[in-house]
């Protein structure tokens, strides 16, 4: 690849709970990133968690962390964006980036390998997925028959049961 050293900025994000287990966590990645054969740290700032304001995500917490990178060739980039999944990723310096043929196909190569086991995982959990939805409407069916085919037994129905109504004494007459 070039010859150039690239500086670049990763912005990675997550969520999840305890809040001190998001920070903890998220500074853990970042290290994991930084013991990589040709890439520096030079820069993190990890944000403190904050809590997820939207319906449904109540108790979660989300945060985030900025760290610029200087990596040895753009392929190192590429790397980090696919196998880390920063939410932003943007080359600072060089301004211009001049690629050999070979390298690119290289990135392009590595990309479409990647896209592809993605795919083959999209693909396994959708056939799991409909697998179960159909075993779930068999058990379903068949306790719809069962219930059908079930009678209660006559002790179990309720039967009809008369309140006595409380006697009245009559009052003695005074004569």
């Amino acid at each position: 690849m070039a010859e150039t050293k690239i500086k670049a900025l990763f912005i990675f994000e997550v969520m999840g709970m305890p809040p001190e287990h998001l920070k903890k966590s998220l500074e853990e990645y970042i290290k994991k990133l930084g013991e990589n054969k040709g890439i520096s740290i030079i820069r993190k700032e990890v944000h403190e968690p904050k809590p997820v304001e939207k319906e449904g995500a109540e108790g979660l917490f989300t945060t985030f962390a900025e760290v610029e990178v200087i990596v040895d060739d753009l392929n190192l980039i590429f790397e980090i964006t696919l196998n880390m999944l920063p939410a932003h990723a943007e080359i600072i310096e060089p301004g211009n980036i001049i690629l050999k043929n070979f390298d690119l196909s290289s990135v392009i190569s590595n990309l479409s390998i990647k896209l592809h086991k993605y795919d083959e995982i999209a693909k396994a959990i959708t056939l799991e997925r409909n697998m179960l939805i159909r075993r779930l409407q068999e058990m379903q069916e068949r306790v719809n028959n069962l219930e059908g085919s079930v009678k209660k037994p006559e002790s179990a129905k309720p039967k009809n049961i008369k309140k006595k109504k409380p006697s009245k004494k009559k009052a003695s007459k005074k004569k």
